[in-house]
């Protein structure tokens, strides 16, 4: 959703910054969601779960509420980055771990249900911003967001519980057996490039749109809502296949074309070339949002462990997702184009289904044809 601020705040609240420091308020913001994983899976895993879910329900609407009267760079970045970035970072864990004491059979599908609703809460949030801007300016336009952040994040803290109690005994924030085990070590490695790339497109699509095909053009800004939409169906479908032929591979397709769509970004010079991209984009992606939980839980021999385990790949990738977008800021203003981070995206793709083949292989042998 922090695609839509980008855009913001280039034209107007902070139009003297540039695209690379605008980006840091997002890539922080990505970066705390995933990393106070390193705390809240162990937490979650020791039964603190309604202590998670009680931070997140109070830290989201008043970060949206603070953001309603921020008129610096530095009140944004401790506004957004870190009040809703701490927020989200409480309720991402528990709202995934939660997921496998309810479902053994279709684990996969239940896990893309789940994550469809962050897709579908871009759209709501991406649409709702963009039509109350205009109307009641920036200020009630994340108020109003932060009282329907308050809303949803209540139904959770009435509704989710654990069903089965948290082990006896003092857990630690690490699990330092998970990295002496090959597919975990791949599986950290290619997660974390995928989330380098994964934010690139989200924050520059609507700027880029702006000047390839879709100037002074309204649907522009309601590309990232596109996205969303499109990602929710990406969520949904790859699951359904996982239950097929394995979340590894199914997650390797999803990635693949992923990394196919961002280089056919390079020539998308139309409106509906843009408009197409955010389709295919959003629904590839939904797969990396959707799927990697589920891989993991398919190779933990102790799933009292998985909060933690889960943490801790989260803060691997809250740091690549901390360093992408500002690096492909960096790139778009030395070069004055979008070529240089179309190429870093779609390179990463790539390089993320490489370690993905690794861990196929680690996980079933020298099997050419194996569910995995």
């Amino acid at each position: 959703m922090f695609g839509v601020f980008q855009t913001y705040y280039e034209s107007d609240l902070l139009r003297h910054m540039s695209p690379s420091s605008i980006s840091w308020i997002g890539s922080l913001q990505s970066f705390l969601l995933l990393a106070v994983g390193v705390v809240s899976g162990p937490l979650y895993d020791a039964g603190h779960l309604r202590l998670l879910l009680c931070s997140g329900w109070l830290l989201v609407p008043f970060g949206m509420a603070m953001i309603s009267v921020c008129a610096q760079y530095w009140q944004v970045m401790l506004a957004q980055s870190l009040c809703v970035g701490v927020g989200t970072g409480c309720l991402y864990i528990p709202s995934v771990a939660i997921i496998p004491q309810y479902f053994s059979r279709r684990k996969a599908l239940a896990m893309g249900i789940v994550t469809s609703g962050s897709s579908f809460g871009g759209v709501i949030y991406a649409l709702m911003f963009q039509s109350l801007l205009p109307r009641v300016g920036f200020g009630w336009a994340t108020r109003i967001m932060g009282f329907t952040s308050f809303a949803t994040i209540s139904i959770s803290v009435l509704v989710l519980r654990r069903r089965t109690p948290p082990p006896a005994g003092v857990r630690s924030l690490l699990d330092m057996q998970a990295f002496k085990e090959r597919p975990y070590i791949i599986y950290c490695l290619g997660m974390s490039l995928s989330y380098v790339a994964f934010f690139v497109p989200i924050f520059y699509l609507q700027g880029y749109a702006l000047s390839h095909g879709l100037q002074g053009q309204t649907v522009a800004l309601y590309l990232v809502a596109i996205l969303n939409a499109a990602s929710v169906m990406g969520r949904l479908s790859p699951s359904l296949v996982a239950n097929k032929i394995g979340p590894v591979q199914t997650l390797l397709i999803s990635v693949t074309f992923a990394g196919v769509t961002a280089f056919s970004w390079i020539n998308t010079n139309t409106g509906g070339g843009n408009i197409a991209f955010a389709i295919f984009f959003g629904f590839f992606t939904g797969g990396i949002v959707a799927l990697p939980a589920v891989v993991l839980t398919s190779f933990t021999p102790d799933l009292s462990r998985l909060g933690t385990r889960l943490g801790m790949s989260s803060m691997l990738n809250g740091i690549a997702s901390l360093v992408g977008t500002p690096i492909a800021g960096a790139i778009l203003s030395s070069t004055g184009n979008y070529l240089g981070i179309q190429l870093f995206a779609g390179f990463l793709f790539l390089a993320t289904s490489v370690f993905l083949v690794a861990l196929r292989f680690a996980l079933t042998g020298s099997k050419l044809v194996a569910k995995a």
